[in-house]
């Protein structure tokens, strides 16, 4: 079967297999990397706190500042904790099925980076797990008159259930009958500002003294919804947004000819001619990003705007398509009492209730060889099922399932 399973997490004080309740009540697990001795613990109802202590020669050390990031999950009644590569898988007990996969990164890319802002400070970052993988955002950029907003109003007519937008934050205030969370999030100017050196904003940008962004989370939200992200975006914010960690599809919308495009812009009627000529010179270096940049994945040319929409529909996969009927996403439902162990990338759950094991299989496979995202965003990719026992998803090597 290859690697044995092996209880993973060890019990802060004592000894014993992964969480530990301490007398005030208070869930603790304890896990080494290298130097570094991570406790993760956390009170039923009150958010996980984390603790890091370089260790010496002899186990003992010094505990150290730490700069956690993200949103942080509450604590339920304890939790198990299993090293990966580069973060800490946490299964919590009692919890939401929605609720019950985090993920501590310690050693991730976006930890590292934010590593480098905070120095002195050990740097941590929460991310909640989610099961199974979202279609990429799509990411739409053209000079302004270029008609992208008419392809995307296609789009949304077409395939109201598939595609979503997110909502925008901003530092300005609230206009006529603005609602917070539906045109705007409106926010802080210095709250923003922290988000954004935080890394939680993919693009952002400074218009008569006031911030407008788009969030990671936003994009996180759409995708939670089951719908697939579109950014309409300008060159250099789709450059911001290719600069993350966000994997994203990018496509520019391109005239045929700057003639046609001010032919397209003055037929509009709607700007002045010092404000046609402006864009016409901001469309003219937006074209020249948008071909030469190595930004985008595809160009479109909207020529003809009937065979344009067909062009996009064909690169998003949606030329003759079907709306299939929605399933709804996988969710784990942890039992009461387990154990855990680890094989490969697989996580094996194993349920101590008898009544359980009596009505129901018994053992629960996470895999977690497939990971995408993570901080600042969700931790996407996760696959589970139920099995009988462990020869059911590996064969004799080890090398995965049968």
């Amino acid at each position: 079967m290859g690697e044995a399973p092996v209880i993973i997490g060890q019990d802060l004080q004592n000894g014993n297999d992964n969480d530990f309740e301490s007398k005030s009540g208070t869930f603790e697990t304890t896990t080494i990397i290298g130097d570094k001795k991570y406790v993760i613990g956390g009170t039923a109802g009150e958010t996980f706190f984390v603790k890091v202590q370089i260790l010496d020669d002899n186990c003992l050390g010094e505990w150290v500042n730490v700069v956690d990031l993200g949103i942080k999950p509450i604590s339920c009644n304890g939790h198990s904790a299993v090293l990966l590569k580069d973060r800490i898988l946490i299964l919590k007990k009692n919890s939401n099925p929605d609720d019950s996969i985090w993920f501590l990164e310690v050693d991730t890319t976006y930890v590292r980076q934010q590593q480098k802002k905070n120095l002195g400070t050990e740097v941590v970052a929460w991310s909640k797990g989610v099961i199974g993988n979202v279609e990429k955002p799509v990411v739409i950029s053209g000079p302004s008159g270029v008609g992208k907003g008419t392809l995307i109003s296609l789009l949304m007519k077409e395939f109201p259930s598939m595609f979503g937008f997110s909502v925008s934050h901003t530092t300005r205030a609230p206009r006529g009958m603005e609602k917070d969370g539906v045109h705007y999030h409106f926010t802080e100017k210095n709250v923003m500002e922290k988000e954004i050196k935080d890394g939680k904003f993919l693009e952002f940008a400074s218009v008569h003294g006031n911030l407008y962004g788009t969030s990671v989370e936003a994009v996180e939200l759409v995708s939670d919804a089951g719908k697939r992200c579109i950014l309409d975006i300008d060159v250099q914010g789709a450059r911001s947004v290719r600069a993350s960690p966000l994997e994203a599809m990018f496509i520019f919308i391109c005239p045929p000819s700057m003639d046609e495009l001010e032919k397209r812009l003055r037929d509009r009627g709607t700007e002045t001619e010092e404000q046609v000529l402006k864009r016409l010179r901001n469309a003219q270096a937006e074209i020249e990003q948008g071909r030469s940049s190595g930004i985008f994945d595809h160009i479109l040319y909207n020529d003809n705007l009937e065979e344009c929409y067909e062009n996009l529909k064909n690169l998003l996969g949606l030329d003759g398509y079907a709306t299939p009927p929605k399933s709804a996403p996988k969710e784990i439902n942890l039992p009461r009492d387990y154990s855990v162990s680890k094989i490969d990338n697989r996580i094996i759950i194993n349920s101590t209730s008898s009544k359980l094991e009596k009505e129901s299989k018994n053992l629960i496979m996470l895999d977690v060889s497939c990971l995408k995202g993570g901080a600042p965003g969700r931790t996407r990719g996760l696959n589970l099922e139920a099995i009988d026992s462990f020869s059911e998803s590996f064969n004799g090597n080890g090398n995965g399932p049968i």
